[in-house]
């Protein structure tokens, strides 16, 4: 597989940079003539021959197989570009199987054994996915929604500043001066230790209380929309907190949490095959077999 992948991957690269870059990049239409979209090839049939390799066909059903290899993703690589790629790298698989047969590899017991298991590997892939995708449909993507949002409790969300230094004498003197009048963010950007929110005037954005350390947390969340705090310290030094907005987080949509939702489906049927296989088979392991090993109480 290695050697494969390492051919498909050199031989690709190769032909690619090998093309001239008008090939590679469409030159583009004129500005007084409207661009003309091509034409879709109609699909070939999967048996369809594309070459031959001394007299073994290749067809384009060998190409749709070998397309949905994730070793051989080609990204930013066009549709023609990729189909002659395929047909070349599945032309040196022929040529090398061929080869690997006549020194009768495929004879060894080692070989066999690696048959064996990627054969069974492969009907059990497809055996999960295709029983997953069963799962996935809308009526049971949206009773799963329900129930989870029937189970999610309002959370209450804080849309906070803030700005953090090293001593509490300076966070007191940071304090007075917002309060006093100057502009927080403007006073952020010159003064906090906090790489990631001092460009943005100190805005840490909208978070939940369990998203920040206690001290912190709780201070924000005990502040009125437009109030700043007294110092605060964490483990990470003095804080002066000014926050913005608070609003119960609203619920996710359907639609965004969809394909959370359809991978969860798909997750927890593949899970409950496996399980009710288990449970329905008859499993002996010999003496030979190892020994699971006790996890080591602290």
């Amino acid at each position: 597989m290695k050697t494969c992948s390492l051919l498909w991957r050199t031989g690709a690269l190769a032909l690619v940079l090998a093309l001239p870059a008008a090939a590679q990049t469409p030159a583009p239409a004129p500005a007084q003539v409207p661009a003309q979209v091509p034409a879709q090839a109609p699909a070939q049939a999967p048996d369809t021959v594309v070459a031959r390799v001394n007299g073994t066909p290749v067809t384009a059903g060998d190409l749709a197989v070998a397309a949905d290899d994730p070793a051989l993703s080609l990204p930013g690589v066009s549709d023609d570009q990729k189909k002659s790629l395929l047909v070349d790298y599945m032309v040196d698989l022929k040529l090398g199987a061929q080869a690997a047969e006549k020194a009768k590899i495929g004879e060894s017991p080692d070989f066999t054994r690696k048959l064996a298991y990627f054969r069974d590997k492969l009907l059990l892939d497809e055996y999960l996915e295709r029983e997953g995708k069963k799962a996935v449909t809308p009526e049971a993507a949206r009773a799963l929604y329900d129930e989870t949002v029937k189970a999610m409790k309002p959370e209450e969300e804080v849309h906070a500043r803030h700005i953090l230094v090293e001593s509490e004498a300076e966070a007191k003197k940071i304090a007075a001066r917002i309060k006093g009048g100057e502009d927080f963010a403007k006073v952020a950007a010159e003064t906090s230790k906090d790489p990631g929110s001092k460009a943005e005037g100190g805005d840490l954005g909208w978070f939940t209380k369990e998203r920040m350390v206690a001290p912190f947390a709780e201070a924000a969340f005990k502040l009125d929309a437009g109030k700043v705090s007294d110092p605060i310290k964490t483990q990470f030094g003095w804080h002066v907190i000014k926050v913005e907005e608070k609003r119960t987080k609203p619920v996710p949509g359907f639609d965004e949490m969809r394909e959370q939702i359809d991978a969860y489906l798909t997750r927890k049927t593949q899970q409950d095959i496996i399980t009710k296989l288990r449970e329905q088979a008859k499993v002996e392991k010999t003496d030979a077999a190892p020994k699971a090993q006790e996890s080591k109480k602290p």
